[in-house]
């Protein structure tokens, strides 16, 4: 199997973006207090680095992947439980993408990537604390299980 390049890597990085994004929409309107101020800050965590990545690969003269009108949610966010456990899941797979991106890029982008794999795995910690999942750590974040 064929090594993305570095463009595709961030791109798909990218889309990863876009979904969590998405997610965090649905995510928000289920939560209260201090859960629904961390699903903003992690919302605006994810849009900031969707705009550097769209600056960053046009720049780049690279393909920038257009976000989508919506995407399919892993299940139903119908209350407090399932947002938290959304938030969980999506910081899991967004930082599946940028630990991907590890491999096939170098220098700056390499730092980029492994600066929001830290992130998300962190986040996703502290989502799964809060929603009283365990194990509340992974060995390998980004790393299916």
């Amino acid at each position: 199997m064929r090594q993305p390049s570095a463009g595709e890597a961030l791109a798909s990085a990218l889309s990863a973006e876009y979904a969590a994004i998405y997610a965090y929409g649905r995510i928000g309107v289920r939560l209260t207090g201090a859960a629904r101020e961390a699903a903003h800050q992690a919302e605006a965590a994810h849009r900031r680095r969707r705009d550097t990545l769209v600056v960053q690969l046009t720049t780049a003269g690279g393909v920038v992947p257009p976000d989508r009108a919506g995407y399919a949610l892993p299940f139903p966010v119908t209350d407090r439980a399932s947002a938290l456990r959304l938030a969980a899941e999506v910081e899991e797979r967004t930082a599946a993408h940028w630990r991907a991106a590890l491999a096939s890029t170098t220098g700056a982008d390499r730092d980029q990537a492994l600066a929001a794999l830290v992130e998300y795995a962190v986040r996703a910690t502290r989502w799964r604390k809060t929603a009283g999942l365990t194990p509340l750590t992974v060995p390998f974040p980004g790393r299916p299980a």
